[in-house]
């Protein structure tokens, strides 16, 4: 079973500037927690418990939000706030552990992911981009639906989900030769970056979760610099996929994307909603200002 995960941070989040120039953008919130707790929870519930997050110096607030504070523990505990003391020391269970590593130079999510490299080993392992953040459907977690399915076939997963066909130029396309069921996976024949409209082999884009096995790392050292002078990992997977199977796993879940400011609000509208505590409340602010 996969337990190590991979969380690229290390990108200078220019999508999200001016913000993301003091504040790295995964610690933006949602509603009351910073976009990477929903992210590095999603990895938790779908077993995963070793989080490796590839970073650099700017980011270093990333690793101190999932450290223990004990100051401010004892603090709230002297005041008797004990629901907020829960609140922070729950936000990992006490089996998973988090772990940094630093990416030197900003050469692409292909070299992000091989920085991890020595921590991996020999094990396979999931990357997940922590721009998206994926809603469960009626508390299905895909992640863990796709660790299920590479565990049954041994094959790459990439998280795929259908887009709008006059969209399919603002994502990665995956060629394959149907369209499979939510929470189901088919073998695929590529990764299209961009495809003209018209054009595309499906309306299937790649979200930003992948199970891959440890084979890939070792593409990724011999992989050459591709689009933007970077080390892509789909180049690696291409590589990949001349050795074995690589399948498009189709998500029933929802998803945001959080590396843009559009994307960051809807995602604080549909968390904001589904709040336990501020819900209703939120519900009743949105029909007040009547839009």
């Amino acid at each position: 079973m996969i337990k190590k995960a991979i969380l690229p941070v290390a990108g200078l989040g220019t999508r999200f500037l001016p913000a993301s120039k003091s504040i790295p953008k995964e610690m933006v919130t949602v509603v009351d927690r910073p976009a990477i707790e929903y992210v590095v929870k999603e990895a938790v519930e779908a077993g995963i418990e070793q989080i490796i997050l590839v970073t650099h110096s700017a980011k270093a607030s990333i690793e101190n939000y999932f450290d223990r504070n004990f100051e401010l523990e004892t603090t709230l505990e002297q005041k008797k706030k004990f629901d907020i003391l829960k609140e922070i020391t729950d936000i990992l269970p006490p089996n998973v552990s988090v772990i940094s590593v630093r990416q030197p130079q900003p050469l692409g999510l292909g070299h992000a992911v091989l920085c991890a490299r020595a921590v991996t080993g020999n094990e396979p392992f999931a990357v997940l981009l922590p721009d998206v953040l994926v809603k469960n459907a009626s508390g299905k977690n895909d992640l863990s639906l796709m660790i299920q399915r590479f565990g049954q076939s041994a094959a790459a997963q990439i998280m795929v989900e259908s887009v709008p066909q006059d969209m399919v130029d603002q994502y990665g396309i995956v060629d394959v030769a149907s369209t499979p069921a939510e929470g189901e996976s088919i073998a695929m024949q590529g990764i299209i970056e961009k495809p003209p409209v018209g054009s595309a082999p499906s309306n299937l884009s790649v979200v930003g979760r992948y199970v891959l096995p440890a084979r890939i790392m070792q593409l990724l050292a011999v992989t050459p610099k591709g689009a933007g002078n970077e080390i892509q990992l789909t180049d690696a997977i291409a590589l990949l996929q001349k050795e074995e199977t690589v399948e498009a796993y189709r998500m029933k879940g929802q998803t945001f994307d959080c590396g843009s400011k559009l994307g960051y609000l809807k995602a604080v509208l549909h968390y904001g909603v589904a709040h336990p505590a501020l819900g209703e409340d939120f519900k009743s602010l949105i029909k007040a200002l009547a839009i």
